[in-house]
């Protein structure tokens, strides 16, 4: 798993497509922590006295390790450490800031805000989210020049879930005149929910902080938003099926 989830991290570090694989496997891996236990087992209630190192800025954090070979390379030969589920470290590390692999070329730092969503959503990253409902009336309209980053990583993220059929971006106001974000629409066999919640991960990190988006499922409503979508704009990213078609006419015969 070590190998794995560095893997995945070092992706993660460039690509935010890979981010939402990231966070699932980090929270399912064991990992190496700085520090003594204090209790026979750990638990999210036991005692751990856990390091904590300073950075440049002054701001303390605790670093843990994805493996025991990692923790070797950065620290001094003899330092005490626990290995422990993430999930455990979490629990017992709310209201902390924590850093994954310091002093390597490909690191993450968790917020106690990330850490808390993280557990609370169960590896959603995203700590808020608004879904489009109906009801609203909203002005939409196509996008001369999406943000190129975005669907960059949407698509690499939407490759690899073949659930997605298709993916369409347009831009969403209030009323005309009003300031535009961005409104991703997906269209998926099942797991939606699951789906929304990693391409939020993956635009929240591609996007410019103050940049907004919102995002919506597209079904076969001969109306509203899912009828603009699929009536008026281009999808950036359709399932391929050249493969599939290929092996079915392959296998077909003549009765």
């Amino acid at each position: 798993m070590s190998v794995e989830l560095e893997k995945l991290l070092e992706q993660a570090a460039t690509e935010p497509a890979y981010r939402p694989a990231f966070f699932q496997a980090l929270l399912n891996a064991d990992v190496w922590v700085l520090g003594r236990s204090v209790a026979p087992q750990l638990t999210a209630d036991s005692g751990v006295d856990l390091t904590h190192w300073e950075k440049a800025d002054g701001e303390s954090v605790i670093p843990f390790f994805t493996s025991e070979q990692v923790l070797n390379e950065v620290c001094e030969p003899g330092e005490p450490w626990v290995k422990l589920p993430v999930k455990t470290l979490f629990e017992l590390t709310r209201g902390e800031n924590l850093f994954l692999n310091p002093k390597r070329s490909a690191g993450k730092e968790f917020s106690a805000s990330v850490i808390a969503a993280l557990l609370d959503n169960r590896g959603d990253a995203l700590s808020e989210q608004r879904i489009i409902e109906g009801g609203e009336a909203l002005l939409i309209s196509s996008i001369d020049e999406p943000p190129a980053q975005l669907v960059s990583s949407l698509t690499t993220l939407f490759a690899g879930l073949k659930s997605v059929r298709r993916a369409f971006l347009a831009e969403i106001r209030e009323e005309e005149g009003a300031p535009a974000n961005l409104l991703l629409g997906i269209e998926a066999d099942g797991e939606i929910e699951v789906i929304i919640q990693q391409a939020g991960q993956v635009a929240v990190d591609t996007l410019a902080d103050d940049a907004l988006i919102d995002l919506c499922e597209i079904t076969d409503q001969p109306t509203g938003v899912s009828h603009f979508f699929t009536a008026h704009i281009t999808p950036f990213y359709e399932r391929r099926w050249g493969s599939f078609l290929r092996d079915f006419k392959g296998s077909q015969r003549i009765l």
